[in-house]
């Protein structure tokens, strides 16, 4: 009893049963009533009127006639009498069943002599009592139709009862093995009803956690890759700095390769706050022009540095909703990855205009762009191209990833092409207006 199927069909077909029963019964009770709104009641009352026609035109043996033809026809006997009970056939006085006929037993259903209906004449001259056998119980209440209605009804509650268990069966399969660790176990309904919705959020919810775990495993494997080149040197440089010989070279090693671990916590620290309660996020208005315009004046130090210029001509006012640093965090992100890449004497281009709505930040460097086959996965943490991209211009691949999350986290979207020559970066924000006021205005953190 404890299956949801074996539960719906049993209660359908209790209640099915009780519905057929019932209605044959309710029937069977209202089968002796002789009032005209049941069909019981308009039978006797047209026999009463051929009874009488038949005794007042032939007599006794007119009215045997009819009593004979009636209980061919019936297969009940039929007593007429007059007004005080007198059997107008046999002469009898049959006031007992005038009796009976005001004491009329509710429970007809269970008599075992079988039913008796009564009839008065309008006038009150004339009174018909008719006699309906008992059949055997269960032919009378329930006829072979209601049989075969209910056996038929029974293939439906089966079916009805496999529609609703077996969808809950196969998702309860699925999450089991999706709880034992296989995380490709999906539903896959086809149904467009409530379970069917029910099984398309599960798969959601599958997809998101596989993708979170894969991440997760992604990113562990990632980092313990990037902390062991970089510990390994470090132990290295600790040995060649204790056997003395090039201590200085030993230490500048031992510098550099802190200051390396130091970006990488840093950056993964971003990209822990990055991945974080999108409720938390700290919706404001945003003046992106100015944001802009700020990392663009923070980047032109290292630009020159490089051999490179940043190119931002002054936009329209334009206000966008969102979390000031992390926009900022992201709009960085890019410019530096352009900056790390691009080759001396070129530029930095940084602009921003309104589309439909949504601004849209492009960033282009005129470095040697990305291999097409790569250009999905540039967004991805701890990933580099090849060579061109890689350690030694002193990334550790997360730039991008936290750029990506920053933009995500505000509804937005970020993406990458090649513009031969170089890479272009454009960053979709929703929600752009034109603003100038004070309130939304934007001051870089110190």
């Amino acid at each position: 009893m404890n299956s949801l199927f074996t539960k719906i069909l049993l209660w359908f077909w209790a209640t099915l049963v009780i519905a057929v029963i019932g209605s044959a019964v309710v029937s069977a009770l209202n089968e002796g009533n002789s009032d005209r709104r049941f069909p019981m009641g308009r039978v006797v009352a047209f026999e009463l009127a051929e009874a009488r026609h038949a005794y007042e035109t032939g007599g006794q043996a007119g009215l045997a006639d009819f009593m004979g033809r009636m209980r061919s026809v019936y297969r009940g006997r039929a007593i007429l009498t007059d007004e005080a009970g007198r059997d107008l056939l046999t002469g009898e006085n049959r006031a007992d069943l005038l009796a009976r006929a005001r004491d009329r037993d509710r429970f007809v259903l269970f008599r075992p002599r079988g039913t008796m209906v009564a009839r008065t004449a309008n006038d009150g001259r004339y009174r018909l009592f008719v006699f309906i056998p008992r059949p055997a119980l269960g032919t009378w209440v329930l006829l072979p139709e209601h049989w075969w209605v209910m056996a038929v009804a029974v293939l439906l509650c089966y079916w009805l009862a496999y529609h609703f268990a077996s969808p809950v069966r196969q998702m309860q399969r699925a999450v089991e093995r999706f709880g034992h660790g296989d995380l490709a176990a999906r539903v896959n309904s086809t149904r467009r009803d409530e379970l069917g919705d029910l099984a398309q959020s599960f798969d959601r919810m599958a997809d998101r956690i596989q993708t979170l775990l894969t991440a997760e495993r992604r990113l562990l494997a990632d980092i313990s890759h990037e902390l062991r080149s970089p510990l390994a040197r470090l132990g290295v440089a600790v040995e060649l700095a204790r056997s003395g010989e090039d201590r200085e070279t030993a230490l500048n090693r031992i510098q550099k390769e802190s200051d390396r671990l130091n970006e990488l916590v840093g950056q993964l620290l971003e990209v822990t706050r990055a991945e974080g309660d999108p409720a938390a996020l700290r919706a404001q208005p945003v003046r992106l022009d100015q944001v802009l315009a700020a990392v663009a004046e923070d980047s032109a130090f290292e630009a020159r540095a490089r051999g490179l210029t940043i190119a931002f001509p002054v936009p329209a006012p334009c206000t966008v909703p969102g979390d000031p640093e992390l926009l900022r965090r992201a709009v960085e992100n890019v410019v530096r990855n352009a900056i790390r890449y691009a080759p001396p004497e070129t530029s930095i281009e940084v602009s921003l205009e309104r589309r439909n709505g949504t601004a849209v930040v492009r960033v282009r460097d005129y470095g040697p762009g990305v291999p097409p086959d790569a250009l999905p996965r540039i967004f991805d943490a701890f990933f580099r191209v090849n060579g061109d991209r890689g350690r030694d211009s002193g990334g550790v691949g997360l730039g991008l990833a936290i750029a990506r999350r920053a933009v995500e986290l505000h509804k937005g979207r970020i993406t990458a092409r090649n513009a031969d020559p170089g890479l272009v970066v454009e960053i979709e924000l929703p929600g752009a207006a034109t603003s100038s006021s004070p309130e939304s205005s934007y001051s870089p953190a110190a």
